[in-house]
């Protein structure tokens, strides 16, 4: 039995939460491995809805042990207002149910106020952040002037990186035009929060080894999605960290030799929240009715979502760079009743016709997306648990998904609900 990363294979949104709450029933440990609580899974179990950002989608269930790992960004009173939400539903988030790792990087007040001044500013790039800090978070760690959760252990520890890192804000708070950061408020709201989040500090790369040792599966939960990923996304119109099934190994502490399968989450269409290029999106009724089909808003912040046809050329390169070995397919339902159904399978750059995506931004801007039309289907899918149960025309959909992204179908998703799910491979028996 193997251990399974699970990623998003377009702009996020793909219905991770669903698919990573199925698999948790089968694993024993679910880490979190990057990103911050701009990315949000909805989980819908027996009728119950979870809205989760920052916990790892197996905390809802009982018996696994939950991860929040060192390449998540965490802010500390976000993560506490969830774990109490959580718990008025009567899940159990204690120290025995959840560990973060103790090297991890803390997001602050003031990250959140940088976002904020940096997407309000006239000049520059509007990037269309969710303006949780997540991005000013990730350059104070690379800039090696963050504070990670270990430092709320030791008051010197933690006055020192403190000074170290408000050196580095007030210049920019002051380039801004707005007050430097009051430090003795910083402070004292640090110190307030510090005996309620430490509980769970851990090294959480022990308790992985520790599971690798008595062959326990882990299951790996990536955010966003690949073409969000900082280095081989639309960028600058991406995320702030690596997207890709890599990260899992140095966003938790393991070695890459512990990730067995890449499960690609894959919506049937294609969505993106804020700004960026887009090429198959459909500013017209289709872009309109798979919006509402879809329930397309924002778990984190109730954001529409951008919606077009299905891109199999930008799932076929986010398939190669990321090592996907199947994927999950979700939302098929939203299709039913279409008459025809559209797919991207090249794109036009200036009259020539390519099979990439470009890695320059205007570049990306101005390739047409080249459609293959096929036939919808009359009938419902939405809640089939078998290929019997689906339409043939919804069979011969898929089967050119998979022909066009070069990767098989491991799983198909039929519904929001959990056991609404036709398992094709099991990726733990992969």
């Amino acid at each position: 039995m193997g251990n399974v990363v699970v990623i998003g294979s377009q702009w996020g949104d793909e219905g991770k939460g669903k698919i990573v709450d199925w698999l948790s029933e089968r694993a024993d440990v679910v880490v979190r491995f990057q990103g911050g609580h701009n990315a949000g899974h909805t989980l819908v179990i027996d009728g119950n809805v979870y809205k989760l950002s920052l916990l790892p989608s197996g905390i809802v269930r009982g018996g696994k042990k939950s991860i929040i790992g060192n390449g998540v960004v965490v802010d500390p009173w976000a993560l506490m207002d969830e774990i109490e939400r959580i718990s008025e539903k009567g899940v159990t988030v204690t120290p025995n149910e959840l560990e973060i790792a103790a090297n991890c990087t803390l997001i602050l007040p003031i990250h959140g106020e940088l976002d904020a001044l940096r997407e309000d500013a006239k000049a520059g790039v509007k990037i269309g952040t969710t303006r949780r800090g997540i991005g000013p978070a990730y350059e104070d760690k690379v800039g090696r002037r963050a504070i990670r959760l270990c430092d709320l252990a030791d008051k010197d520890s933690l006055n020192l990186r403190l000074d170290t890192l408000l050196a580095h804000h007030n210049a920019l708070r002051i380039g801004h035009g707005t007050d430097p950061v009051n430090r003795a408020d910083l402070l004292a709201k640090l110190e307030e929060i510090a005996p309620k989040i430490l509980p769970f500090a851990s090294n959480v790369w022990r308790t992985l080894d520790d599971a690798k040792k008595q062959s326990k599966k882990v299951l790996f939960e990536g955010a966003q999605g690949q073409m969000l990923d900082v280095d081989h996304g639309t960028y600058p119109f991406v995320t702030s960290s690596h997207t890709t099934a890599g990260q899992a190994a140095a966003g938790s502490g393991v070695g890459a030799s512990s990730l067995d399968y890449v499960l690609g989450i894959t919506k049937a269409y294609t969505t993106r929240v804020g700004e960026g290029p887009f090429p198959t999106e459909q500013n017209n009724d289709v872009g309109q009715l798979l919006g509402e089909r879809g329930h397309e808003f924002g778990t984190v912040t109730g954001r529409s979502r951008r919606c077009g046809w299905f891109d199999a050329v930008m799932v076929r390169q986010a398939i190669t760079i990321g090592g996907i070995h199947g994927i999950a397919l979700t939302k098929v339902d939203v299709l039913d009743g279409m008459k025809e159904i559209k797919i991207c399978v090249g794109y036009d750059l200036d009259g020539k016709t390519i099979d990439y995506f470009p890695s320059n931004t205007e570049l990306q801007a101005r390739v047409k997306p080249i459609f293959e039309t096929m036939d919808g289907w009359s009938e419902s899918t939405e809640g089939a648990r078998s290929w019997a149960e689906l339409p043939a025309t919804a069979i011969k959909y898929i089967r050119r998904v998979e022909e066009l992204i070069g990767a098989p179908v491991a799983l198909l998703s039929t519904s929001p609900e959990r056991d609404d799910t036709i398992l094709v491979k099991d990726p733990f028996q992969a």
